[in-house]
């Protein structure tokens, strides 16, 4: 059975999944597109299947929201729908995921070392996780390796800061 037909009977016109903006020698997915990758991933993770209705749940969008992007996705290759086990992740989609849920990891990490609350990770992250660089998130994920072996390089660089960046709880 045609992708397009199980899963988006009614979706016509519709935007690209690529950002063409950043575009270079590789094919860089929309925001969006990632952060439905890696939440088809976690789902499937965690529940074992991925359905359009726990998806529009988990991201609180509509489910036609969701059909369109999943058509999108399936259609450039990152995931397929299979009758009874609802959406899974082609190797590229999985991939993707994984290279974007290891960014989340990493920021995660970085901040936490340096006391910035859970609530506000999770805030920045979300603003930040797609317009690193492959490069910077790897300088991140060292810098946070070096506080971890180094942890009073750590604690010297937080009693340096300002009595008024202090207040500024991070």
């Amino acid at each position: 059975m045609e992708f397009r037909r199980v899963v988006a009977p009614a979706c016509a016109g519709w935007k690209s999944v690529f950002n063409r903006a950043v575009m270079g020698m590789h094919e860089a997915l929309s925001q969006s597109a990632e952060d439905y990758l890696e939440r088809i991933h976690e789902l499937i993770e965690g529940k074992g299947s991925a359905r359009v209705v726990d998806i529009a749940s988990s991201l609180r969008i509509r489910q036609a929201s969701v059909t369109s992007m999943v058509q999108k996705l399936g259609e450039a290759g990152y995931l397929k729908y299979e009758k009874y086990r609802g959406l899974i992740l082609t190797d590229k989609g999985r991939d993707v995921a994984r290279r974007i849920r290891g960014r989340h990891e990493t920021l995660s990490r970085f901040f936490s070392l340096l006391g910035i609350d859970a609530e506000s990770q999770q805030q920045d992250i979300e603003g930040i996780e797609h317009h690193l660089s492959a490069d910077t998130v790897q300088l991140l994920d060292d810098l946070a390796t070096f506080f971890e072996k180094h942890p009073e390089t750590l604690r010297r660089f937080q009693g340096s800061r300002s009595k008024q960046s202090r207040k500024v709880k991070i």
